[in-house]
């Protein structure tokens, strides 16, 4: 049977249509980022790669877009950027996030606010209604800007927001009173503006941060607020409840004082027992926030039982298991060790990750599913990730397929990113403290992202974390964590480090194998050794048949390098080493590296020179003296 251009037309016409379609949908979002351009004064030619004549704009730097090429996050923190806000935005319909501060905020010091504008940016003007057209947003950071006006009553439609920062700006009017009331929305923060009026309800928010505003009014800021400010509804409930309230407050005085006597009584007998004796899993109350709450019979269903033939890995809380959900899913479930779980340990692991994870959200961070909670268990419920681990595939001995050496650069960048939004973009910060490739997952397009947050840390934005207990793997942990248990941002840099070196050798972090080969057993002295000596080309995996760049082996090693410093204020923050990655800002810091190198081995040259001239000083003594002793009496 012949087939003629009439049979072929039907087949071959939805391929162009949806090439078109793609094409109009990039087309649009990148006209909508070069309108936001447009607005915006660039000093430092931040944008330089946002052209409105490319069609794709997910090739653009701080530009962020999912598997179907479609702008998710738009990263501008740190620019020095002026100007307005253009109300395009709006024409971005798929944006999840959008971050347009350092991320850092005020500080106050003798009583005086400080900001740190000069690493921020200066945008000015209102805030355009129109943002409240993004129906995906999640992450909305306008934080320690110029914004002028009112807060948009359209930002309550953002009925996914969970994170809204509008601090240290000069916002005036009222805090819309559906604002707070976004079941989504779990951190509120409006500080440092010039806002007034009543306080809106708090909802389900758990962080509401208000200060810095004098003329707000209300019990949480502990100024009544005036009767002709107050809504008419409440205003009429006043008039009328005065006169019924004095009425009836004495006789209902008289019938609660039995019941007020014996709550008095219970509150001063003595420490009182707490029990929970109803399973949590059948509490609607036990909640956080979007996630998915499973029955422990789903599952066990889903995991066989947690048979031992699903699991995936074991950590130092737990197994995590293969499943699948009845509809098909494939899921991996953590479940937190029975005697971890009655313990105050496995209690704080479990809160730890699901209120931290839930807050997480990027690209490159694991993104948590749901949980189960019973009196006896803990369980976390995380997407199956295809490809493993990174250190599985660098070290699987199976015959999997090797990580090729672009595939290891993305991986590279992609921890790295997802690291700089725990330092910088979550609010209160997390850090990390146990970065190595087997925490860095890969979905099935080999995207990475760092996952377990056992070991994560809420830590405050001036404060360091101090902690007596050590926690993480050899070879990963930085110095000053290992020697006084003091912890920062800095320590998962040093962790990000030596994740470098493993994806540009292949070579596990810690190896007592290499005793027997007389070789260094920490893979960062070893890549030291062999810099020093330069012999770079010998540190390559050689899985990867020298198919790989050597100036990018050589760039990544001196970035690795960076991280892993001795001193955690000489190691480069994530945020720096993202720009590093992105092909900015490395070769200065090289430079003055290796300038620090040269005069620390000339000092450690002077002081064997000076030991050795002491001990020939001290031989020739201990010679004297025996000749002395040896003469006659």
């Amino acid at each position: 049977m012949r087939f003629g251009l009439e049979h072929l037309l039907p087949l071959l016409l939805p391929l162009p249509l949806l090439w078109i379609h793609q094409a109009l949908a990039s087309n649009a979002e990148g006209n909508a980022l070069a309108e936001l351009k447009s607005k915006l004064w660039d000093p430092k030619n931040a944008l330089r790669s946002w052209d409105a004549n490319l069609v794709n704009p997910c090739s653009w730097l701080y530009v962020d877009c999912d598997s179907q090429q479609r702008v998710i996050t738009v990263m501008l923190e740190k620019q020095g950027l002026s100007g307005t806000l253009s109300p395009a935005l709006a024409d971005l319909p798929n944006l999840q996030n959008l971050y347009l501060a350092f991320g850092s905020h005020g500080f106050v010091f003798n009583g005086s606010l400080f900001l740190r504008r000069m690493k921020g940016n200066l945008i000015s003007g209102s805030l355009p209604p129109q943002l409240g057209t993004l129906q995906g947003l999640l992450n909305l950071d306008l934080s320690a800007n110029n914004f002028t006006g009112s807060i948009p009553s359209t930002l309550t439609n953002l009925t996914s927001l969970r994170t809204l920062l509008l601090n240290n700006n000069s916002l005036t009017g009222s805090i819309p009173s559906t604002l707070t009331l976004i079941s989504s929305l779990q951190f509120l923060d409006v500080s440092y503006n010039n806002l007034s009026g009543p306080l809106p309800p708090k909802g389900t928010i758990s962080e509401f941060n208000l200060l810095g505003n004098p003329d707000l009014c209300g019990a949480k800021v502990g100024t009544p607020c005036p009767e002709s400010i107050l809504p008419s509804s409440r205003r009429r409930g006043l008039n009328i409840g005065a006169v019924i309230g004095g009425i009836a407050a004495g006789a209902l005085f008289l019938l609660l004082c039995p019941l007020l006597a014996v709550i008095v009584w219970r509150k001063h007998r003595g420490p009182k027992e707490v029990f929970f004796d109803v399973a949590a899993e059948n509490d609607p109350h036990a909640t956080f926030g979007q996630l998915r709450k499973f029955t422990l019979r789903e599952l066990q269903i889903a995991t066989d039982n947690f048979s031992d033939k699903n699991v995936l890995g074991q950590g130092g809380f737990g197994k995590v298991y293969k499943g699948s959900l009845e509809n098909g899913k494939l899921v991996a479930v953590k479940r937190l060790r029975t005697d971890q779980n009655i313990s105050a340990g496995g209690e704080h692991a479990f809160q730890t990750e699901v209120e931290i994870i839930g807050l997480a959200v990027h690209r490159n961070l694991l993104r948590l599913d749901g949980f189960c909670i019973t009196p006896s268990e803990r369980i976390l419920v995380y997407p199956f990730m295809p490809n493993g681990s990174v250190a599985s595939r660098l070290h699987d001995t199976t015959g999997s397929k090797t990580l090729d050496w672009e595939t290891r650069k993305q991986i590279a960048l992609g921890a790295a990113h997802g690291l700089r939004y725990l330092h910088v973009h979550c609010s209160p910060r997390i850090i990390h403290r146990d970065v190595k490739a087997a925490n860095v997952l890969l979905d099935k397009d080999f995207l990475a992202v760092v996952g377990d947050f056992g070991l994560a840390k809420l830590i405050d934005t001036k404060n360091t974390h101090i902690t007596t207990n050590v926690r993480g793997t050899p070879g990963h942990i930085a110095p000053e964590y290992l020697s006084t248990g003091k912890s920062s941002e800095k320590t998962d840099v040093f962790g990000y480090g030596v994740l470098m070196l493993e994806l540009i050798t292949g070579k596990r972090a810690f190896d007592l194998a290499r005793l027997f080969d007389d070789d260094d057993v920490m893979l960062l002295d070893w890549v030291k050794r062999f810099q020093q000596e330069g012999r770079l080309s010998e540190l390559v995996d050689p899985k990867l048949r020298h198919s790989y760049q050597p100036n990018e082996v050589e760039k990544l090693t001196q970035i690795a390098l960076l991280c892993t410093q001795a001193s955690p204020s000489d190691r480069p923050k994530m945020v720096e080493v993202v720009s590093m990655l992105e092909g900015d800002g490395l070769a200065e810091r090289w430079e003055e590296w290796q300038k620090v190198q040269v005069l620390r081995r000339e000092e450690v040259d002077v002081g064997h020179k000076q030991l050795d001239e002491w001990m020939m000083i001290q031989g020739d003594s201990s010679n004297l003296e025996a000749i002395e002793l040896s003469g006659a009496r």
